[in-house]
């Protein structure tokens, strides 16, 4: 008798399904999240500045034709609507270990449980899909919501990188998260 898999389908989470992005119809959304000010800030320690279609459409295909970078569009399950973005970036194969990022474009998105699906969707990808050991996250210390986001998906905080991250004539904390497959493999992870 065949084995059950655990997962009958690995990009669907209870509110969201990870798809491939496609860059020649992601572009647009892209381009337009890059406006929301607040959202670059929490996502990139770079200088935020509005982006063309044309120039994320360019980056989109760079990343993708890496072989260490595995990134996901981030879908609605009752609409199929694009709101956001996840992928995890492997640092090294031979230690088993990626770096983890994820944004929802849209205000009116957060707070809703996607992120928290998505993230959990990812994981399950890292650690059932490319075996990972180990994945690791930054978040800004003053983003309460993400940090009770990836805390409720079984990351530990493990360090802080005090005064890393400066804007407008002040410096904030940035928060050092992971998560070990073993801790990953005991918590209960929703089906």
């Amino acid at each position: 008798m065949p084995t059950q898999l655990r997962y009958p389908d690995l990009y669907a989470g209870t509110l969201v399904r990870l798809a491939a992005q496609d860059p020649q119809r992601d572009a647009a959304a892209f381009a337009r999240w890059t406006t929301n000010s607040e959202l670059r800030r929490w996502a990139d320690g770079d200088a935020v500045r509005p982006e063309s279609a044309a120039h994320v459409l360019a980056a989109m295909e760079q990343r993708a034709e890496h072989g260490r970078s595995f990134p996901f569009g981030i879908h609605l399950l009752t609409t199929g609507q694009f709101i956001g973005y996840v992928g995890l970036w492997v640092i090294s194969w031979p230690n088993a270990e990626a770096f983890v990022g994820i944004g929802l474009g849209e205000q009116a998105d957060l707070s809703k449980g996607y992120g928290t699906d998505a993230m959990r969707l990812a994981l399950r990808f890292g650690f059932h899909e490319l075996n990972l050991e180990r994945i690791s996250l930054e978040a800004n210390a003053d983003n309460a919501r993400a940090i009770r986001s990836y805390e409720k998906c079984g990351f530990v905080h493990e360090g802080t990188q005090r005064e890393w991250d400066g804007r407008d004539g002040r410096r904030e904390h940035i928060i050092s998260m992971g998560l070990l497959r073993a801790d990953w493999e005991q918590a209960d992870q929703p089906a």
